[in-house]
């Protein structure tokens, strides 16, 4: 409980900076997956994901390739974040939930920006806390940085001492197939049957 006091103490702030790319669909590029998208992104699905080497639960270095291995939501955030992050990772969990009922397995990815605080122990237990298929990970300061680059992402420590400060940061989730890669991304504000719905439409249309 101690832990959780501590998190409650701090206040998260997610950041809109970074994220200029997003934009709303106004019309079908020739995309084969645009019945299941209600967005499109600026400068190309392309430029957005790929490879990443980061450090998971058990303390091993990891590649994309290692972590996703099914359709995967993949959130950045940090365990210490008090309100936000939380909401937004049981959110995902929640949608994992509704689309196994459904008969689709996916995967929900939690992504430390905090590499400072959250160990691969800490960040590992806040995971398996979520959701028992969550898969918690987190690296150094470069290799954090690099896979927050990949995805497009913003995030920045603000001033503080060593165990309270803050970390702001963009709250989007990322849908990621084996094959495919990024394919869409989900604002905070969609519910888990939305997110359920698209990513079953992204599935059975890939």
């Amino acid at each position: 409980m101690t832990r959780l006091y501590a998190i409650l103490a701090a206040v998260c702030v997610a950041s809109l900076l970074g994220a200029g790319w997003f934009l709303t669909r106004t019309e079908d590029s020739g995309d084969g997956l645009a019945q299941c998208r209600s967005s499109q992104i600026a400068a190309g699905g392309d430029t957005i994901g790929g490879p990443f080497e980061l450090v998971n639960a058990k303390g091993e270095t990891v590649t994309d390739k290692d972590v996703i291995t099914e359709p995967s939501i993949v959130y950045f955030g940090y365990t210490f974040c008090p309100d936000v992050c939380p909401m937004d990772a049981a959110r995902n969990a929640e949608a994992i939930d509704v689309l196994a009922e459904r008969g689709y397995s996916v995967t929900p990815v939690f992504i430390s920006v905090d590499p400072a605080r959250d160990t691969p122990e800490v960040v590992g237990e806040y995971a398996e806390n979520l959701h028992e298929k969550m898969i918690g990970l987190t690296g150094s300061e470069a290799q954090v940085k690099a896979a927050s680059q990949a995805y497009k992402t913003y995030y920045r420590k603000n001033e503080g001492d060593d165990d309270y400060y803050l970390v702001d940061h963009s709250t989007f989730s990322y849908l990621v197939l084996p094959e495919q890669g990024f394919v869409e991304f989900f604002r905070r504000d969609e519910t888990p049957e939305q997110l359920a719905d698209k990513t079953a439409c992204f599935i059975e249309n890939s």
